[in-house]
């Protein structure tokens, strides 16, 4: 009897190691508002990432919306439509227009080549997402922003750990977020973080994410509830020593996967120069949807859950406008990602590409 392949499985610490934390939470009985796992959960993110300012709070999401507050955006703001819907969302619900601008087809990230014929006197920002952890073209979309005075955040949800030039890619732009979700290389089960080197907008976000507060009894401003919980920081303090090692494994298995699959119609996305990249997922691009759903399908027999993420091309969504955006509508259709987690086994690995290749096989066989 075949055991179930997931796209992902969260990693999970040793439970005695969880407890161990969760019982000086029993003893202080201090359970949220910037408890001490929370304060020093953040301390050691600071230093594991090499980022000057950094704010744990309850999802990715919070950090976007926080993210557009903080920089007081209202307008147009330049965008990716291939990312995860959150991206796109968190601008519309803070009442920016998102405009999108294309991919570029060897990296899936935002096309910097195209940003400029999309600039109006209404755009106020660009937000770009590193897509797979794989870093945006950080100079040239840098370069843009300064000329043309836009503000700038990346959504950085897939780029834990990961380096461009030696230097953390979250030191980029205005504002990066992270997501901290129960399915990311680093979790706290739900959680995220805002990053700036900026020490005005840190002011800003510290209050905004904590109701506006400036003591017990005073306001900054307006604010929200983006606080998270030492039950949270535990499972981040359980984690965060074990990422080198998580990302060493997702290596092997990645690797693993560009040996078997070598032979196949099946392509990658291309991982930008001078990137420490932190395997956070396999995508693949199959020559069409039509392949993608009878390997997808073929796969799913076999017990075997992949995802299309990122499926559908945001600019398709139904309450933005409809602006064409070829590369990303075309490459979301068919991009698939393979299982990939720490525990994923080599003969699981090998079980994924057989299917797959008896799949493909068939396809070619049908083709002749």
């Amino acid at each position: 009897m075949h055991m179930n392949i997931n796209v992902t499985k969260s990693y999970l610490p040793p439970l005695e190691e969880y407890v161990a934390y969760l019982s000086g939470v029993w003893d202080r009985v201090y359970l949220t508002n910037a408890g001490p796992l929370v304060v020093e959960l953040e301390k050691q993110l600071r230093e594991y990432l090499g980022v000057k300012h950094l704010f744990f709070v309850n999802n990715g999401t919070i950090a976007l919306q926080i993210a557009i507050k903080a920089l007081e955006l209202q307008g147009e703001v330049i965008t990716t439509p291939f990312s995860y819907v959150a991206t796109t969302s968190s601008l519309v619900w803070e009442g920016c227009k998102p405009v999108f601008v294309d991919i570029d087809s060897k990296t899936l990230c935002l096309d910097p080549t195209l940003i400029e014929a999309a600039i109006t006197p209404q755009t106020v920002a660009i937000m770009a997402t590193h897509v797979y952890g794989n870093p945006c073209d950080l100079e040239a979309i840098e370069e843009i922003a300064v000329r043309r005075k836009l503000r700038v955040i990346y959504d950085a949800a897939h780029a834990f750990g990961v380096t461009y030039k030696d230097n953390s890619v979250l030191n980029y732009g205005d504002i990066s977020t992270l997501s901290f979700h129960a399915t990311k290389l680093f979790h706290t089960v739900e959680g995220g973080a805002i990053v700036t080197d900026n020490d005005e907008l840190a002011h800003k976000i510290s209050y905004m994410r904590n109701f506006g507060h400036n003591g017990p009894e005073a306001f900054w401003g307006v604010g929200v509830n983006g606080k998270s919980s030492e039950f949270h920081a535990a499972m981040g303090l359980c984690v965060l020593p074990r990422v080198d090692e998580l990302i060493r494994r997702r290596k092997e298995i990645s690797e693993r996967y560009d040996r078997l699959l070598a032979d196949t119609p099946l392509t990658r996305p291309r991982i930008h120069d001078h990137t420490r990249y932190n395997y956070s997922y396999y995508p693949t691009l199959l020559p069409s949807e039509e392949v993608l759903l009878q390997v997808r399908d073929a796969l799913n027999a076999q017990d075997i859950t992949p995802r299309r993420y990122f499926y559908p091309s945001l600019n398709t969504l139904d309450y933005t406008d409809k602006q064409p955006a070829p590369v990303s509508e075309d490459v979301s259709v068919r991009v698939l990602c393979l299982p990939l987690y720490y525990g994923l086994e080599d003969e699981d690995v090998d079980r994924v590409c057989s299917t797959i290749l008896q799949a493909l096989g068939k396809e070619a066989a049908v083709s002749q």
